[in-house]
């Protein structure tokens, strides 16, 4: 019994992931994000390539999933004493980054991992979110906000969780995949050629 919870969680986990939000609003403006702006398939981009609106929808989308994977691994409970929330918070973020779907490409994970903290680590976002705002607005980069608030989000469940082990780890991996597919955005930042999130042609994106 406990073999089939986990490994459930682990696959609906992965496939949730794998739906990629930006992907199917681009299909339905009938537009290649992957050939716009960065070419990535997160929110960022979307804002760049569509639009303020298709923007919030695929940061929407793409923040629910985490949500979703996290309320069904808590429901679930355990399995072999593995906590399953964070198991399924973990998988769903890798179904993200790399989507079964799409090649094993994806997104950066910063929008479905801010799900997986709303649904399992909510006080983290006492010092997660200001984090984030404070260098979204003093410098312009989402990559740097996304970063430091990868930095900052193990530290704070350290801080509120720090009597669950399964909690403190993930936090630990999360921010180190998050930090891991910021590495292009950390060379171009530290080359002083990285777009900021807005720009003239945040709506240029071109229909197929």
């Amino acid at each position: 019994m406990d073999l089939i919870k986990l490994l459930t969680v682990i696959v609906v986990s992965i496939v949730i992931g794998s739906i990629l939000t930006g992907d199917i609003v681009a299909r339905l403006k009938r537009i290649n994000l992957r050939s716009q702006g960065s070419g990535n398939v997160g929110a960022t981009n979307a804002f760049r390539s569509m639009g303020s609106f298709y923007g919030a929808v695929v940061l929407a989308g793409d923040t629910l999933k985490g949500v979703v994977a996290v309320l069904i691994g808590r429901y679930l409970g355990e399995a072999f004493g593995i906590d399953l929330a964070a198991v399924s918070g973990l998988m769903v973020i890798i179904g993200h980054n790399w989507s079964i779907f799409a090649g094993f490409k994806g997104g950066k994970g910063i929008a479905t991992s801010l799900g997986v903290i709303i649904a399992l680590t909510p006080m983290s976002l006492v010092i997660v979110l200001p984090a984030w705002l404070i260098f979204f607005f003093s410098s312009g980069f989402v990559s740097l906000a996304s970063i430091v608030a990868a930095v900052a989000y193990p530290i704070s469940v350290f801080i509120f969780y720090s009597g669950s082990y399964y909690k403190c780890g993930l936090a630990l991996l999360l921010g180190i995949i998050a930090i891991y597919r910021h590495r292009e955005n950390i060379r171009r930042l530290m080359q002083g050629c990285e777009n900021r999130i807005l720009y003239k042609d945040k709506r240029s994106a071109k229909k197929e």
